[in-house]
C-alpha cells in the first residue's frame, strides 16, 4: 500500500512541471504496417486494466458497431468500446481493456496490448495540425525519448472526439436558455480559451456564443501563452491594461507543448497578467485535480462539457473580479 501510495505522489508532482505520464497501448493495424499501431493516453485517465478473458462483455441490441457491449465491474455497468474499430485500424486480437474516467463518466476501451508507461515533457507533445487520423481522433503526436515499443512516436488520442463519435453525431448547440444570465465585458475585452481537442473546442464556441462572450480560441496553452504575450504587449504600447483585452482564460489541462497546469503558473506569475482570471475547463475531474488546480492558481474549475456549469464558473470569475 505504501509503494502504492509513494507511486501516486510521485506522478502528481509531475503537475505543475508541464510533464506527465502517457500509457502506450496498441490497437491493430492501419495500411501496410505489420506491427500494431502505438497510441497513448494520459495515466491520470485510466483508472483499471482488466483481462478480456476474466470478464463477460454483454452485447446490446441495436447498439453502435463500435459498442462491443456492456461489462458489470464490481456493480458498475460499464460500456465497451471497440477503440481500434474507432480510430480506423483494424484489430487482431483484443486482450485488455481499459478502464477510463472521462469528464466524470466511466468507460471501457478494449485494445490489443497495453506495452509501457512513459514520463514526457509536454514539449515533447507536438499538436497533429495536418495529420489525417480516423475520423479527428488524434490530438498530438509523442516524440518517445528514445525507441520505446519498436517506435519512437505515439499518436495521442482525442478521448473527447471518439466519445462523441460513438455516442453522438459530434455535433451541438447550445442556446441561451441552458446557460442562463449572460456577462456584458468591457468594450474590447474577449475571453481567450486554450484546447487542443476539435470537438472540445466546438463544444465551447458553442457555449460562449451561448452567454454571448467574444473569444479569441488557441489550439495548445503555448498558443495561448504567446497570443497573452502579443495582446499585453499591443495593450502596453496603447497606454492600457491588458485586463482591458483579456477578460478571462479558459483552459484545458492536458494540451501539447504547454498544458493548462504551467499555463496558469506562467499568468499568475507574470505581473501584467496575473490579475486575470483563469478557468480550468477539463476531462480530468475528481477531487486530486481540482486541488491540483487550486494550488496553480486557478480561479474555477469545472468538468468537461457541461454547458450551464461551464457558464456559472465563468460568470463567478467575471464577477468575483
Amino acid at each position: 500500500m505504501n509503494n502504492v501510495q509513494q507511486e501516486i505522489d510521485e506522478r502528481t508532482r509531475l503537475v505543475g512541471q508541464n510533464k506527465f505520464e502517457m500509457m502506450l497501448f496498441r490497437l491493430g493495424k492501419a495500411g501496410a504496417s505489420e506491427q500494431g499501431v502505438l497510441y497513448g493516453i494520459n495515466v491520470f485517465k485510466i483508472r483499471e486494466l482488466l483481462d478480456m478473458a476474466s470478464v463477460r462483455v454483454m452485447p446490446i441490441a441495436g447498439s453502435s458497431p463500435l459498442i462491443m457491449g456492456v461489462v458489470n465491474v464490481r456493480g458498475q455497468i460499464i460500456q465497451v468500446i471497440n477503440l481500434p474499430a474507432a480510430v480506423g485500424c483494424v484489430p487482431e486480437n483484443l486482450k485488455i481493456l481499459m478502464l477510463t474516467e472521462y469528464a466524470s463518466t466511466t468507460q471501457a476501451f478494449a485494445v490489443e496490448n497495453v506495452e509501457d508507461i512513459v514520463r514526457l515533457d509536454w514539449s515533447r507533445v507536438k499538436p497533429a495540425d495536418g495529420v489525417s487520423g480516423g475520423a479527428g481522433t488524434v490530438t498530438s503526436i509523442a516524440h518517445l525519448e528514445g525507441e520505446v515499443a519498436g517506435s519512437t512516436l505515439a499518436q495521442v488520442l482525442d478521448v473527447e472526439q471518439i466519445l462523441r463519435n460513438v455516442n453522438g453525431d459530434g455535433k451541438v448547440k447550445v442556446e441561451p436558455s441552458e446557460v442562463g444570465e449572460g456577462v456584458t465585458l468591457p468594450d474590447g475585452a474577449v475571453i481567450l480559451a486554450a484546447d487542443d481537442s476539435g470537438v472540445a473546442r466546438m463544444m465551447i464556441e458553442e457555449g460562449l456564443k451561448a452567454m454571448g462572450l467574444p473569444y479569441v480560441m488557441t489550439k495548445s496553452g503555448k498558443e495561448a501563452w504567446e497570443r497573452l504575450q502579443e495582446m499585453a504587449a499591443a495593450a502596453e504600447m496603447t497606454g492600457k491594461s491588458v485586463r482591458q483585452r483579456v477578460a478571462l482564460v479558459l483552459t484545458d489541462l492536458e494540451m501539447p507543448e504547454m498544458d493548462g497546469f504551467t499555463l496558469t503558473k506562467n499568468i499568475k506569475t507574470d505581473p501584467r497578467l496575473r490579475d486575470i482570471p483563469v478557468v480550468i475547463h477539463s476531462s480530468l475531474s475528481g477531487s486530486t485535480n481540482e486541488s491540483h488546480v487550486r494550488s496553480a492558481g486557478a480561479d474555477g474549475y469545472v468538468a468537461k462539457f457541461n454547458p450551464p456549469k461551464l457558464a456559472e464558473a465563468l460568470r463567478n470569475a467575471l464577477r468575483a473580479d
